[in-house]
């Protein structure tokens, strides 16, 4: 009898790994441990905000490429991005444990290529390339980056990058819309403004790279300060170092999650709005509303705004509920929108309306974010006995954004390509003007208002979300009493 109480109870001991992450759960994770987890999560932000305000811009005007190639290259090197998400997820998932745990490996092998393939997408080639050569080296260069870059202070992580990435090129930016200002008044410098004009150029083009170099070297420091500061461990009760699922049925099981849904496709349509104003920006500030010499302060004081409010809309948050909250954060994008659209070369309304929409901003970054492990609780305490999807949750999730995200940026270029935008060019006809009034204002408000229409069927309020917490620990609470019985007899 004593041997088989003994058998029995070595059969339910816990792991070693398990008991560990237990034990360390009790003592808490380490302030130093969070900061560096903290860090590692800039380098993602770091580098896709210089993307989202910088890269559409930078084809167009400096590396002067055609806009239905740029068109290309954004979208489908998104639409790579979004495809190996999930795929890069399912084989991390799928990966061995070593003594440095399942994620920290990736890390350390995709780093150096993820810092080369970044400084040499920011790289221009000799003019005397071919459009199609060219169109090959930043199509390649920006779907190797996507694949090596995955999301590891996020919002701190932006504004550093748009500082950084803004105060290197827009001194040249601003010269260059001197100079074209002059140009386009003055019939004497028409004759003589090309060298200067051509300088300038190359100028910016070097102040892309040296601002890609100097991203890049963070963006490696940033990989650092995470794999020697943060240490793997798996929760008490998880098992996702043996996942048995397969994964086309777990996708089927998360896509069918009815709250998912209306989340994922409300995240969508308002990330859409975000992104393709947020792609146009600088566009629309340089050739339509007379501000090409200061778009790079905008962005600053957007992204400023933004890391700023995110304490005040977490007050809100606790206090009204993340759903009510995510409304009042979308709702003022809208009117900001609307009204730097039709103001034009006034410098503080643009101040003060890029102040509020870096605070409508900072409410995306945190809200549906915050509101997806609801999602995901909800789906644990309907299918008790799924475990362990968060990595489909979360793969599905970026995978929409991502796709949707490229789906707009290349909409907006290769319709400024058939109104008849011409890449390097000082002023555009009306058409183009028009075309980037219609994408920087009025496409995204009414992807903006899509997005919240869904929002409005999304189910889990802030009574839903307390109910789910209370059968998730009634479960726990059951299998901790289950296995004590267990273990005793």
């Amino acid at each position: 009898m004593a041997e088989t109480s003994t058998d029995t109870l070595v059969a339910h001991m816990p792991p070693e790994s398990t008991r560990r992450a237990a034990e360390d759960k009790d003592k808490g994770i380490p302030l130093s441990r969070k900061l560096c987890y903290a860090v590692g999560g800039a380098p993602y932000q770091m580098t896709a905000v210089t993307k989202g305000f910088f890269m559409q811009i930078f084809l167009l005007d400096v590396v002067q490429m055609s806009g239905f190639y740029v068109s290309v290259i954004l979208f489908m090197g998104r639409a790579w991005d979004a495809i190996t998400d999930p795929l890069v997820g399912y084989f991390v998932a799928k990966s061995d444990r070593t003594r440095i745990g399942k994620l920290i490996p990736w890390l350390v092998f995709s780093t150096p290529f993820g810092v080369l393939s970044y400084v040499m997408m920011w790289f221009t080639p000799q003019d005397t390339m071919s459009p199609t050569l060219s169109f090959s080296w930043y199509f390649i260069m920006c779907c190797l980056f996507d694949t090596f870059m995955r999301m590891g202070m996020e919002l701190f992580g932006s504004l550093v990058g748009a500082v950084i990435q803004g105060q290197i090129v827009g001194v040249y930016h601003a010269k260059r819309a001197q100079a074209c200002s002059q140009l386009n008044h003055t019939e004497h410098v028409l004759q003589n403004l090309s060298s200067p004009l051509s300088d300038t150029l190359h100028n910016t083009r070097r102040a892309y790279l040296i601002a890609a170099v100097i991203l890049g070297a963070l963006y490696f420091l940033c990989c650092l300060v995470l794999f020697l500061g943060v240490k793997e461990q798996l929760a008490p009760l998880s098992t996702l170092d043996r996942i048995h699922m397969p994964y086309l049925r777990g996708v089927r099981m998360v896509v069918k999650h009815s709250p998912y849904v209306w989340l994922v496709f409300g995240f969508l349509f308002s990330s859409l709005a975000f992104q393709m104003a947020q792609g146009n920006f600088a566009l629309f500030c340089t050739h339509a509303a007379g501000m090409g010499a200061n778009f790079q302060h905008l962005v600053l004081i957007l992204l400023t705004s933004a890391t700023l409010s995110v304490p005040l809309w977490q007050i809100l948050l606790v206090r009204l509920g993340k759903k009510t909250t995510l409304f009042l954060g979308l709702s003022v994008y809208a009117p900001t929108l609307a009204i730097i659209s039709f103001v034009q070369s006034n410098l503080p309304v643009f101040i003060f309306m890029s102040a509020l929409a870096g605070s409508s901003l900072a409410s995306l970054y945190l809200l549906p974010w915050s509101m997806l492990p609801d999602v995901v609780d909800d789906f644990k305490v309907k299918n008790p006995t799924s475990k362990d999807l968060e990595p489909i949750f979360y793969s599905c999730y970026v995978f929409f954004n991502k796709f949707g995200g490229g789906i707009s940026i290349g909409i907006s270029t290769m319709a400024l390509h058939f109104a008849g935008y011409k890449p390097g060019a000082c002023s555009h006809n009306s058409t183009v003007i028009t075309t980037l009034r219609v994408l920087f204002a009025p496409v995204p408000i009414a992807l903006l208002l899509v997005g919240m229409v869904l929002f409005c069927f999304y189910p889990i309020n802030e009574t839903r979300r307390q109910q789910i917490q209370r059968e998730l620990r009634e479960a726990v609470t059951g299998e901790d009493d289950f296995a004590v019985r267990d273990t005793s007899i």
